[in-house]
């Protein structure tokens, strides 16, 4: 009987794992390899989200700007060029903007898209429910900063309109030589209200995420791959070349080295990318390319909580750093240390000039002052940074430097992408690092978010004489004279108060064969439309 019963069990056990091992079967069966597509990037990490109002880092933009177009959009040299509009005029007082769409654009769903879309995304960006982080880009249109801000419930008092179908109006607050830039913005990108209210925040899912760009979502395989495909219903598909384009999703400097140097991915484009121990080589390759544009690499303290409450405690921090090793020692692309925020290049703008450079001995009697003489009693802080081989040694190095030369301890916490962010908003962290790319060539896109209040502040900092320099330059029309607001409002922010501490100033990076892939091009904003690029033909 006994063997009777173990002979049934392996029986049944026999069923079982044949049973499971034809599931696994059928289930394949739908997942077999997807074909190589035109073209394959590696994207830094994860997107956050595909959600224009929300988007805040490049990683995402990037995707974004693939399956969605603005008034305007950017060209390969980091141009703004006619997009959804096909031409616009501007009032002689420079307040009003006034966009006239081109003739039968549609979503890719075939749904007509209309100047209220534009009207309706950017009242849902604007909206405080929405928690745009980036919805000050759009404080310029008249009213809108007491609508985001629900000071006003009363939208139709809100700057833009839609006359007709084709025509979007938009009156500003005052004149901003750089709205029409702003046009090709992100955050200013229309999405499709008609599935956003069928389907709430799932609206960015695979089967669901309508666009009007030139790619739609195909499929989105987390920490694997975003598939993109040619959009049939995009107003200028005749000039996409790639119909199939892979988004790797790789924040591991090794990791997408290997990936690209094995041909598994034809572009590397985010900055981080390059394995810091192999850039010496990589530099003498003809598929690295390197171009200087608007981003700064630099560190925020949290100015709510603890000892960074006191300016002259972020000034210590900053001061003994020694941001020339860093460039020299560990960044070695050719990036510039930084003294000011604003990056060279930003429309003519001349940075303040230099704060005094590094001291060490007057940050620790800085440090003493405000009570921590040689780092005594100072409490244990954390330093915030989001994965990537150069953002560990930078961090490593930094350790190092207060350590020896303030004598505190700083704790390093490092976190995956999206918490990181997240960590940032909610102002969890002591001191974090930072990046900032600007969003259009113009001293402001690096100054504006210090206001208090602001989306991408995110160090809680809060100054009335900042506030008010930043809406002063904001109501100047006199260049020069804008510019010299812009200035001492740069140097309260990196010279007296000091919420944050720039390192140094970016530049953009890229390896791909450029006798093969075409339509790539250094530029001032680091942009590289997906829509541009193509592959060369022999003799090209």
């Amino acid at each position: 009987m006994k063997q009777g019963i173990v002979s049934k069990r392996r029986s049944v056990h026999l069923w079982v794992v044949l049973y499971l091992v034809l599931a696994v079967l059928i289930l394949c069966s739908g997942c077999s390899p997807q074909p190589r597509a035109d073209l394959v990037f590696l994207n830094g990490a994860e997107p956050e989200t595909l959600d224009p109002a929300l988007i805040t880092g490049q990683p995402e933009g990037r995707v974004a700007n693939a399956l969605f177009e603005g008034l305007l959009t950017f060209d390969q040299s980091g141009k703004p060029q006619p997009g959804m509009a096909e031409s616009w005029t501007v009032s002689e007082d420079g307040r009003i903007y006034t966009f006239t769409l081109r003739e039968g654009l549609t979503w890719s769903d075939g749904t007509p898209l209309t100047a209220r879309d534009f009207v309706e995304s950017w009242r849902r960006t604007l909206d405080p429910a929405t928690a745009s982080e980036y919805a000050y880009q759009l404080h310029y249109i008249k009213n809108a900063r007491a609508f985001n801000e629900g000071k006003s419930v009363d939208f139709s008092q809100v700057g833009v309109s839609a006359p007709d179908e084709q025509t979007l109006r938009v009156e500003l607050e005052n004149p901003t030589p750089f709205f029409a830039d702003l046009c090709a913005f992100v955050t200013l990108l229309p999405v499709p209200l008609h599935v956003i209210r069928e389907h709430g925040d799932d609206w960015i899912k695979p089967g669901r995420l309508v666009s009007n760009g030139a790619y739609v979502l195909e499929s989105w395989r987390l920490n694997d791959r975003i598939r993109l495909r040619k959009n049939p219903r995009y107003w200028n598909a005749n000039a996409v070349a790639m119909k199939t384009i892979d988004v790797l999703p790789v924040s591991k400097a090794n990791t997408a080295f290997n990936l690209y140097s094995s041909g598994q991915a034809d572009l590397m484009m985010d900055k981080g990318l390059v394995p810091p121990a192999l850039l010496g080589e990589i530099k003498k390759r003809d598929d690295f390319h390197a171009a200087p544009f608007l981003g700064t690499y630099f560190l925020r303290f949290n100015c709510t909580k603890g000892p960074f409450t006191d300016p002259r405690v972020r000034r210590a921090f900053s001061m003994v750093i020694d941001k020339q090793s860093i460039v020299d020692r560990i960044t070695r692309a050719g990036e510039l240390a930084a003294d000011s925020f604003v990056p060279p290049g930003a429309g003519g703008y001349e940075p303040f000039g230099q704060c005094g450079g590094r001291d060490v001995e007057e940050a620790r009697h800085l440090l003493a002052e405000a009570g921590f003489p040689g780092g005594e009693g100072f409490p244990m802080v954390n330093y915030l940074y989001s994965e990537g081989e150069l953002n560990e040694a930078i961090a490593v190095e930094l350790q190092s430097m207060w350590r020896q030369l303030l004598g505190v301890n700083v704790q390093l916490l490092r976190q995956e992408w999206k918490v990181y962010l997240n960590s940032m908003s909610r102002l969890d962290y002591d001191i974090a690092r930072s990046s900032w790319v600007g969003d259009y060539p113009d001293p402001n896109t690096f100054l504006d978010m210090f206001v208090t209040g602001g989306g991408n502040n995110r160090t809680g900092w809060s100054d009335p004489r900042y506030d008010q320099l930043i809406s002063a330059a904001a109501a100047e029309t006199d260049r020069p004279a804008r510019y010299e607001i812009l200035r001492e409002a740069e140097k309260l922010l990196v010279c007296e108060e000091m919420p944050v501490c720039p390192l140094y100033f970016y530049v953009g990076i890229q390896l791909y064969d450029s006798k093969k892939l075409g339509g790539i091009e250094g530029n001032v904003l680091d942009e590289h439309p997906l829509k541009a690029m193509f592959w060369k033909k022999a003799g090209d």
